[in-house]
């Protein structure tokens, strides 16, 4: 029989419900399709295929799932990363006041180029920090870009928090353009491109509504005591009933963030954002109450392993217990994380474990999962990707293990989630079409991506006038805590 393609003599991780571990396994592909896993020698006599690729040395897996980004991020890196108190609003006033149309394709190609070199092969963006959805384009932008170089992604749109009517700038020609946006505007710009682009690009792009916080009136930094957590008001409603609404519509999933106290009275809504369609993100501090709310609505839920651990933790564990689907998540690249699954993977056990304080929590298989088949469940496409079995999208990842931090070549697991980084990644397929070959990307011009992003950032730093966040406090060298030579608030933001 004839077929597309033919990968043989590879480690192959399927990650298929027996969670086999093939040594000498290959994967038959035919129209973008994954045909057959199994061993080499009986696939290679049953198959033959317009191209064969040896994979000796390489451990072939399903492509990687990050279900949690932020578009605009990569074009931000670091920058106001020495600033935490400040940085959230900071970003997201340069998001919304001072981003050109084109800024977020050019972003999105960048976003898009990182994300192909680290194996990911789907991985959503929310279009900001809070969602901005003003106008369709800068969802659309984003998706063309991912279209682009081939990639599969979820782009996540919706309105941000109040009060509104919220201001917006748009940037023409150089000269910044103010608006006042009013909330049925917001929704209104999110469903239009839902309606633009969803299952756009022979369905590798998909859109999901977004609004931030599933109960906006609630603080958007980290839990709210139950004492405060009390009553929804009008908006919370509201929202909640525009969002599921829109997700009916157009058939397509909500996701949002979450935190403790909002998931106890997001249950107390008719129209609350819970459920098998909705995915949320963070959920640190949740109640026992939370928890078992979660895990009886099949709500899924994104953990980022960082510092605001420390301060409220996702009780990552607890929700796996009471059978809650979790995935490990980026969280983006602003302003100090990498585009890396597999350090994501070691920062959530290493979390979890001190947190815990016992070792044994989240053992490496668990959290291979929870960057493939269990990251596609918290998408909802876990019925096509996030594992290779028989009928599902040929998206596959091979990693070169023929090397000295990945020697010796036994149990590629725990080698995958301990010693392998991003740049080990050697080859992408999405769809059966070879994206990424001995780490040269064959989809795009990196070069020219690169260049062009470049350019832009200077741009963005010049528009916006970022410098003073670039700079070094007299505390960077020399000294065991970060300490500030003068205040930042608001009002030297730079951003006025």
């Amino acid at each position: 029989m004839m077929i597309d393609l033919l990968l043989i003599h590879g480690t192959v991780i399927p990650m298929d419900p027996s969670r086999r571990i093939l040594g000498d396994g290959a994967v038959a592909v035919d129209q973008g399709r994954v045909l057959e896993v199994g061993e080499s020698n009986s696939l290679a006599q049953r198959f033959k295929a317009q191209q064969m690729i040896d994979c000796h040395g390489q451990i072939v897996l399903p492509g990687l799932i990050d279900a949690h980004g932020h578009a605009g991020h990569c074009l931000l890196k670091t920058i106001a990363s020495d600033t935490p108190s400040i940085w959230s609003r900071f970003i997201t006033y340069v998001y919304q006041h001072f981003t050109t149309d084109e800024f977020w394709y050019i972003e999105g190609r960048l976003s898009a180029l990182e994300r192909l070199k680290a194996g990911i092969t789907c991985g959503l963006s929310v279009i900001g920090s809070e969602p901005r959805s003003d106008d369709p384009v800068f969802a659309s932008n984003h998706a063309r870009a991912y279209a682009d170089l081939g990639l599969r992604a979820v782009i996540a749109v919706g309105p941000c928090n109040p009060p509104w009517p919220h201001s917006f700038s748009r940037w023409h020609h150089g000269r910044r353009e103010v608006k006042q946006v009013s909330f049925q505007a917001a929704i209104e710009g999110a469903a239009a491109a839902i309606e633009a682009w969803n299952h756009g690009a022979n369905d590798r792009i998909r859109v999901f509504i977004t609004p931030f916080l599933i109960v906006p009136s609630l603080d958007s930094s980290g839990p709210t005591p139950a004492d405060l957590a009390i009553s929804l008001t009008s908006h919370d409603r509201e929202q909640s009933r525009q969002v599921r609404e829109i997700a009916e519509r157009y058939q397509t999933r909500i996701h949002s963030d979450a935190f403790g106290g909002m998931v106890r009275l997001a249950a107390q809504d008719e129209y609350g954002l819970l459920g098998p369609d909705v995915s949320l993100q963070h959920c640190n501090g949740l109640s026992v109450e939370e928890i078992r709310i979660l895990a009886d609505t099949d709500t899924r839920v994104g953990h980022t392993p960082g510092p605001s651990q420390g301060r409220a933790r996702c009780p990552v564990p607890e929700l796996m217990e009471a059978g809650v689907t979790v995935a490990v998540v980026t969280d983006g690249t602003s302003p100090r994380t990498p585009f890396d699954l597999f350090q994501a993977a070691r920062k959530a056990q290493l979390v979890q474990q001190l947190l815990m304080k016992d070792a044994f929590y989240l053992p490496p298989g668990k959290l291979l999962e929870m960057i493939t088949i269990d990251a596609a469940r918290v998408l909802g496409w876990d019925n096509e990707i996030g594992s290779l079995e028989p009928g599902k999208k040929a998206d596959m990842i091979l990693v070169d293990w023929h090397q000295p931090h990945l020697t010796p070549a036994f149990m590629p697991v725990h080698r995958l989630i301990y010693q392998a980084c991003a740049s080990d990644v050697s080859m992408v397929i999405v769809d059966g079409r070879i994206l990424m070959q001995d780490r040269k990307v064959l989809s795009a011009d990196e070069t020219e991506i690169l260049a062009a992003a470049q350019a832009e950032a200077e741009a963005l730093v010049s528009r916006a006038d970022l410098a003073e966040h670039m700079e070094l406090p007299s505390s960077f060298w020399g000294k065991p805590r970060l300490t500030f030579d003068k205040p930042r608030s608001k009002e030297n933001l730079s951003l006025g």
